[in-house]
């Protein structure tokens, strides 16, 4: 009787620490799994505040450009996105630090599905902001462009980008690294191979952001990113390493400085 009592108790308590997920609004049968292992559970709730845009009309699947904007949320802490019909779901996560959490870049679909960004805040919970992206696909098991070029292994790392005043204060850095971003899932069996990280600092030293990646990047990252970067501070230094070890180092000068240019660094 007494065991019975204690196993009740406990499922009573296990319930009460996980509570179901809201219902998702765009009926996504992965939506309670995507809780489950992307966002580890935590609560979650949908909120306007939290801005994915992706195009009507898309092109290429390889190259779908998504914006992921949580400015409007104060004390964000991790902004993550992920897509829930995805065969890899997690896209990236952004951990902020100084920068606002605010990302832009390119990523692979293998089919139509919900694109969400969650913006997790100090005290845990995760404000979701979802869009439905209407793709015909197979952008996930798309051979690498790069892989068709013989000294592709010669650029990789290589990086080019830009730094902008924006009209709220903050510099708009856009950046591209050379990499082939390969998923594993492509039909020639080419093993993963993508940047797993990627860390960002003002050329003085103190840290921006940090990305972390997965494969459904696109190849060739292009990310955007909001960073608070004083006019006394004229570049920001990029830090990058993939799976397999390889590390690469780049500066990119703001114009107020000098010419926006990208320096290789190591």
């Amino acid at each position: 009787m007494r065991l019975l009592a204690s196993t009740f108790l406990l499922l009573l308590v296990s319930g009460a620490a996980y509570a179901a997920p809201p219902s998702d609004p765009l009926g996504s049968p992965m939506w309670a799994d995507m809780v489950e292992r992307v966002l580890e559970g935590g609560e979650v709730v949908f909120d306007d505040k939290v801005k994915v845009v992706v195009p009507s009309i898309v092109e290429n699947q390889a190259q779908v450009p998504v914006t992921a904007d949580a400015r409007a949320l104060p004390g964000v802490t991790k902004l993550v996105v992920f897509a829930d019909l995805n065969p890899i779901q997690h896209v990236l996560t952004l951990t902020p630090g100084k920068s606002a959490p605010y990302i832009g870049f390119r990523m692979k679909v293998e089919q139509g599905t919900p694109v969400r960004a969650a913006a997790q805040t100090a005290d845990g919970v995760w404000h979701v902001g979802s869009v439905y992206l209407d793709a015909a696909g197979g952008g996930c098991s798309a051979p690498a462009m790069a892989r068709n070029e013989e000294s592709w292994s010669t650029t990789v790392g290589q990086t080019q980008g830009r730094i902008w005043r924006d009209i709220s204060g903050l510099a708009r850095a856009r950046f591209r690294i050379r990499h082939p971003m390969d998923t594993g899932l492509a039909r020639d069996n080419t093993p993963a191979f993508y940047i797993e990280s990627v860390k960002v600092t003002s050329s003085a030293g103190a840290p921006l952001a940090t990305l972390q990646m997965f494969e459904p990047v696109s190849e060739d990252p292009t990310v955007t990113l909001m960073l608070p970067l004083a006019p006394s501070d004229g570049a920001i230094d990029i830090e990058g390493r993939d799976i397999n070890g390889g590390l690469f180092r780049s500066q990119i000068t703001a114009p107020w400085r000098q010419s926006n240019v990208v320096v290789p660094r190591g």
